[in-house]
């Protein structure tokens, strides 16, 4: 048994009614699901909207490695810090996708002492939330070829469908199939694909919705295939955005449950950050906002794609300005975009360390460039050393202006995030945040992709195909112009080659393909060879879960 499921077994949870109660949901806005998990109802948070919105603190890291990082981890440790020195805190996460579960990550609920529980309901089905995304895309992926087997009313054409089916799974090969075949009986036979259900606009469409109108509106909107004379043909148009609603009327609520320390959790919705844009439910950050006087939430993979689109979709749309922001690192990953193997990252290397330290100082940089004041969290493992650590430190005074401050909350809970969480504070009272979108709205898409990729990429240009050129500038001229974008790009590097680690800079960013989500209220710009239906690795997780003889699953960690 892994150390973080033995810790996560012999933690004693408390009934979620209890840790609602810290935050003053009563027990009667409460819709439990078992004895540990619940949702809270629409009417309650409806009565929150006068209240004043508490200090909001953004934890994001440097690019991942195979040496890990513990973003989540650490999300969940400065909680419990800061509500061991006294304040009100509330943890907002994303749900985790069965993809990753059962591909490369394993479980997503935090590590060691940083836990949010149940870990096994958390990570496999929870409230069902993620089925009812994936059931109302396929609704209206349903209802387009009804539509078209009876007449095809609106005329659509059949080269120009662009909403394609999704899974929550890893499966690469449903990223294009066909559809309609065996006769005249099945419809028509055309192309299509799968995409990953944390990809779908509804999943985006859900996390940026303020309530359950503003969901049924945006549903509406969203484009899913074109006529002849190439007008847009919506969700609304096919009158889909109704009964999809009513598939996610229960999911909209936000979920609650604890942290091993008892912190309230809101964990709800869950698009990735490589290929979509990485944040929770916009309802429940405001949520938490009323809740708590402290809301800890996080952002997927690298400030470069987690946190750029918090800050330029979900910041922008949702009219949220963070306080301060948390990056973290660890030796193992610094040393790792130093140069050295995965084998060997248990030796001392100060050199290697000090040339991996120039990815974390252009994430320290990309995120001041936004108004926000940063501490670096440096996640303590037990192959660090000394050394190295004071190396960290004095770079980061010295070179990018930061603190950096060593967490041990993986071993010891809230109380090894104290010093982090003493130092969000002082950073969120001192009122320094100007937070501010790096691009306005009113610039062009393909400057926007340009801008993302020179300022927080450091690349030299993008290399936009002809293809995405010219449905850029269609959306332009449909009205489109004004939204923000999407990158869909590899997680592992500032570039879009997974292997170039570091802090590359002069590279040029290949834009392969663009998608609009005029539902969600963004353009997806997808670069180089990233796919929005992930395939499973060669020793998928998959292999090593089971269920024991005492009915506990075992391997998800």
């Amino acid at each position: 048994m892994s150390h973080d499921l033995a810790v996560a077994r012999a933690a004693t949870l408390k009934p979620i009614a209890a840790i609602a109660e810290k935050i003053g949901i009563p027990a009667e806005a409460l819709e439990p699901y078992g004895k540990y998990i619940a949702k809270f109802d629409g009417d309650f948070l409806a009565g929150l909207k006068g209240r004043p919105d508490g200090k909001l603190v953004l934890v994001t890291a440097i690019n991942p490695t195979p040496a890990g990082e513990g973003k989540t981890t650490t999300t969940v440790g400065l909680g419990d810090g800061l509500n061991r020195i006294g304040k009100r805190a509330v943890i907002a996460l994303r749900e985790p996708s069965l993809g990753p579960v059962f591909g490369v990550k394993g479980g997503a609920t935090g590590g060691g002492h940083a836990q949010v529980l149940p870990m096994e309901a958390i990570n496999l089905h929870f409230t069902g939330d993620f089925h009812a995304i994936t059931s109302a895309h396929n609704l209206l992926s349903a209802l387009i070829d009804n539509h078209i087997y009876w007449g095809n009313g609106l005329g659509i054409d059949v080269r120009r469908i662009v909403w394609r089916r999704v899974l929550d799974m890893n499966d690469r090969a449903l990223r294009a199939t066909n559809v309609g075949l065996g006769g005249v009986t099945n419809g028509f036979a055309r192309e299509d694909g799968f995409d990953i259900t944390v990809a779908s606009e509804v999943m985006a469409c859900f996390c940026l919705a303020d309530d359950l109108a503003d969901l049924e509106a945006r549903l509406s909107r969203i484009v899913v295939a074109y006529t002849r004379a190439k007008k847009p043909v919506t969700a609304g148009d096919l009158n889909a955005a109704g009964a999809m609603t009513a598939l996610l009327k229960d999911a909209i609520k936000p979920n609650i449950v604890q942290t091993i320390e008892g912190s309230p959790a809101l964990i709800h919705g869950g698009p990735f950050a490589n290929i979509a844009h990485g944040c929770n439910s916009v309802i429940a950050t405001k949520a938490a906002l009323k809740l708590g006087d402290y809301v800890v939430t996080e952002a997927g993979f690298g400030a470069d794609l987690g946190a750029e689109k918090f800050f330029d979709i979900k910041c922008r749309k949702a009219g949220l300005k963070p306080s301060a922001s948390v990056i973290v690192a660890t030796v193992r990953a610094l040393k790792m975009n130093g140069g050295v193997a995965k084998a060997d990252l248990a030796r001392e290397n100060l050199e290697a360390l000090r040339n991996g330290l120039v990815n974390l100082g252009r994430h320290v940089a990309n995120v001041r460039s936004f108004g926000v004041p940063v501490v670096v969290a440096i996640n303590h493992f037990t192959t660090d050393s000394h050394a190295e650590h004071e190396l960290i430190a004095r770079v980061c005074a010295s070179e990018f202006g930061v603190e950096a401050i060593q967490c041990r909350h993986w071993a010891e809970g809230g109380k090894g995030a104290e010093e982090l969480a003493e130092k969000v504070v002082a950073l969120c009272e001192a009122g320094t945040a100007r937070f501010a979108p790096i691009y306005p709205d009113d610039l062009g898409l393909a400057d926007k992709i340009r801008t993302v990729a020179t300022r927080i990429y450091g690349a030299a240009d993008v290399a936009i195909s002809p293809k995405a050129a010219a449905d850029l500038a269609a959306f332009e001229a449909a009205g489109f112009g004004n939204l923000p974008v999407c990158m869909a790009k590899t997680q592992y590097s500032f570039s879009a080659d997974p292997t170039l680690l570091g802090a590359p800079s002069g590279h040029v960013v290949p834009v392969r393909e663009v998608r609009l989500a005029a539902g969600a209220g963004f353009v997806v710009a997808i670069c180089g060879d990233i796919m929005t239906m992930p395939g499973l690795p060669r020793l998928p997780a998959a292999e090593a879960i089971h269920v024991n003889r005492d009915g506990q699953i075992e391997g998800l960690f």
